[in-house]
């Protein structure tokens, strides 16, 4: 998965241009306080992407586990792994494995940044209201990017208020692709192991390693 994070519309008055909604702000501001104060998050994932004529064009789904700077994602074509310093991508149909350094830049996206103040540089947002998603009341928080040479135009976050937390969110892509993230079995402040976040070659006979 080479984006990720993740996740699954009411009227409301346009932000002053270049002015963030205060109540948008407010509830991403303790979104990203809940999951700093986290030792470890983990979940399942999906994704499902439609074409602008409301066609299926795709759909995955995995588990993620994060622990401080470090994280897995895994679905059935490639895992993910980063230990904070080093980030490994395994791809099982091939046996194969790149190795890269963390890049820390700005542009890279990691689950760390999906869920903390990742808005405040990148994006005009404001806040649409409840909306309810399979049955659930969720607050739907609509973002624009502040840089118009994104592959994207518009983000729709929605947030489970009483837990804090995303739960889903809707991608917009310029080439009329929707992309439909959800985030369902969440659990906090579980035991994960460092091991979980590096690549055991031992486990892998055979396997070609790519270094970047």
């Amino acid at each position: 998965m080479k984006k990720i994070l993740v996740l699954l519309a009411m009227v409301a008055v346009l932000p002053a241009i270049g002015q963030n909604d205060p109540a948008a702000k407010a509830l991403l501001d303790k979104v990203s306080k809940k999951f700093k104060g986290l030792t470890t998050v983990q979940g399942n994932y999906s994704l499902t992407v439609t074409t602008r004529a409301g066609k299926p064009a795709g759909k995955k789904s995995g588990q993620i586990f994060v622990k401080g700077q470090k994280y897995k994602i895994t679905e059935q074509s490639l895992t993910i792994l980063c230990d904070g310093k080093k980030m490994w991508k395994y791809e099982p149909a091939a046996n194969e494995v790149t190795v890269s350094a963390v890049d820390n830049s700005s542009q890279t996206i990691t689950p760390q940044k999906l869920f903390t103040n990742f808005y405040d540089k990148d994006f005009l947002y404001k806040l649409n209201g409840p909306v309810t998603v399979a049955g659930k009341k969720l607050q739907e928080i609509e973002m624009t990017p502040t840089d118009k040479r994104k592959s994207f135009f518009k983000v729709y976050v929605y947030i489970d208020e009483a837990q804090s937390m995303i739960v889903s969110s809707k991608v917009y892509e310029n080439s009329g692709n929707v992309y439909n993230y959800s985030i369902s079995g969440l659990k906090t402040n579980v035991a994960l192991a460092d091991n979980l976040f590096v690549f055991d070659k031992a486990k892998y006979p055979g396997v070609e390693e790519i270094q970047q």
